[in-house]
């Protein structure tokens, strides 16, 4: 969509954290860290990464080998404060500084809805994902009667963003090379699980 505002987060994010999207988030981050469980000596790759958290709660209970981008300068400066020893990095989700078949899991919590170009996501994704390798959206989950006006509103307003169902997220991703493994709920939030076909 041509001409359309994104909510800008670089302001708030030396207190992100501890306001009421942060603490709002953390629904979505425990959902996340449910749905992945246990992993040992992955690489995982954050999209829209924000200040850090899902990284840094991933490397305080495993092993990781830990990437993360947003667009977002500030967002990224404050996950370096929890992640020195990650490669964290000012980028777009369409077009990534990795290399080909680069990450056993990229995930998503939070940010998929803003992103204005969720088929360039996930060509780029099919891209940098190995065979075999997991995706993990996490996003808000509204009922029909809620999603619908909320969607229309965003339109009207020439606000980026999108909120999808499962099936629709699901959609997207199938002429990239995924499937849908598993879906989880906690209320208001959503995990898709897919995973890149060899």
């Amino acid at each position: 969509m041509k001409d359309t505002k994104d909510m800008k987060f670089d302001k708030m994010a030396a207190t992100y954290d501890e306001g009421i999207e942060g603490k709002a988030s953390k629904k979505f981050y425990n959902l996340l860290l449910k749905q992945i469980g246990s992993c040992q000596d992955v690489t995982i790759l954050d999209v829209g990464c924000g200040t850090g958290t899902i990284l840094k709660s991933l490397s305080d209970r495993t092993n990781i080998n830990g990437y993360g981008i947003d667009t977002e300068e500030n967002m990224i400066q404050e996950a370096k404060k929890k992640c020195p020893d990650m490669d964290l990095s000012v980028s777009d989700c369409v077009k990534t500084p990795f290399a080909d078949n680069q990450f056993d899991i990229v995930t998503s919590c939070m940010a998929y809805h803003h992103f204005a170009d969720k088929k360039g996501f996930a060509k780029e994704v099919s891209r940098i994902i190995k065979p075999g390798g997991h995706l993990y959206i996490t996003d808000p989950r509204f009922p029909w009667i809620v999603r619908k006006p909320l969607n229309l509103a965003i339109r009207i307003h020439k606000i980026t963003g999108y909120f999808g169902t499962p099936k629709e997220i699901e959609k997207v991703f199938l002429e990239y090379g995924f499937e849908l493994v598993d879906c989880s709920f906690d209320l208001y939030a959503q995990c898709v699980k897919l995973r890149k076909n060899s």
